[in-house]
């Protein structure tokens, strides 16, 4: 059955579901080692063979796609795997992971990616398509990851009814206003850091991942076009590092399941506030969680994640980051 979009902008994108495509990657010991070192570890701890802190996979499996094919926002252009949507302005809202077998450093792996929905919506500030993506990671036809990803795409700030694109990542699914007013329904603070996001953090990511969006390092882009007040922390790692820091008080427990989302922007020179609770055990999926989240300097949530773990195994050959403190940050007891 077609899809039913209320919206005048938007199409019938029904055709783009089942959608798929391939990429294989190595999962290779220079990103590893670089990636070590944007998170603060001892980038010799990794060498070929040792398991890949689980939720390192996102990093690998980016396209390359030459110069002619990029879009003005430094975005690959639509049409290729991801539809032609007419709503010009892309962000990363969330994802739900499985973990079902480590990736190991020198590992060559496949990615094989899903276009599994495409949902019409209208928020407070007009049109809205999220679209979801199912990526399936293997290592010799064995499945070791499995992510369901939402994208969404919305008006540019010219018709943007909110007036503001700081918001704009509070388009995700279920999030509003209530969602980054304050931390309400969250549990008590276990633990707490503090990161300032410099320039120098924000180029060595999108540098590792390949990561052309202007809104990341072109302040006038960001400003001018994008209608953002200057440039856009990734919401990627803004992921990374929450979950760097949950994992670092996890004793080496093996990461089962990830649930994230994104609700709001951070930006270059905020200092982001991350912080966590004690772990609770799950009845329904019997596997001890942990919820984390970020606030911004206002004090709103940013991001969550709520993080399962399987039962204590041998981590002999996985790198030692227990010794990490948050060498580029502020730690503090939860008071």
């Amino acid at each position: 059955m077609p899809l039913e979009f209320s919206s005048p902008c938007a199409q019938d994108y029904s055709d783009w579901i089942g959608k798929t495509e391939s990429r294989d990657d190595e999962i290779g010991l220079t990103l590893v080692r670089r990636a070590a070192v944007l998170s603060d570890l001892d980038p010799q701890a990794y060498r070929r063979g040792v398991a890949l802190p689980p939720h390192w996979y996102s990093m690998f499996f980016t396209p390359n796609v030459e110069a002619a094919r990029i879009g003005h926002d430094g975005h690959p252009m639509k049409g290729d795997f991801l539809p032609p949507i007419a709503l010009p302005r892309r962000m990363f809202v969330g994802r739900e992971v499985t973990f079902l077998r480590p990736l190991r450093v020198g590992a060559e792996a496949v990615k094989t990616s899903r276009i599994t929905a495409i949902t019409p919506k209208t928020g407070r500030s007009g049109p809205l398509v999220f679209v979801q993506v199912t990526h399936t990671i293997s290592v010799a036809g064995q499945d070791a990851v499995i992510e369901k990803q939402n994208v969404v795409y919305r008006q540019s700030p010219s018709a943007d009814s909110s007036g503001s694109a700081g918001s704009a990542g509070s388009a995700g699914p279920g999030a509003g206003a209530a969602d980054t007013d304050a931390k309400t329904g969250l549990p008590s603070t276990a633990w707490r850091e503090e990161r300032l996001i410099d320039p120098v953090l924000l180029f060595r990511y999108s540098a590792l991942t390949w990561n052309s969006h202007r809104i990341h390092y072109d302040a006038d882009y960001a400003r001018d076009e994008e209608g953002y007040r200057g440039c856009v922390m990734n919401g990627a790692l803004t992921l990374h590092l929450l979950i760097d820091a949950a994992l670092r008080r996890m004793d080496g427990r093996p990461l089962a399941r990830l649930e994230a989302r994104l609700s709001s922007p951070l930006f270059l020179g905020d200092t982001m506030v991350l912080e966590g609770a004690e772990p609770a055990h799950d009845e329904a999926s019997g596997q001890d969680t942990v919820q984390a989240w970020v606030l911004n300097p206002q004090g709103q949530v940013s991001a969550q994640v709520t993080l399962g773990f399987g039962p204590v195994e041998d981590t002999a050959d996985v790198a030692d980051s227990s010794h990490v403190a948050g060498a580029r940050g502020t730690v503090h007891a939860a008071r």
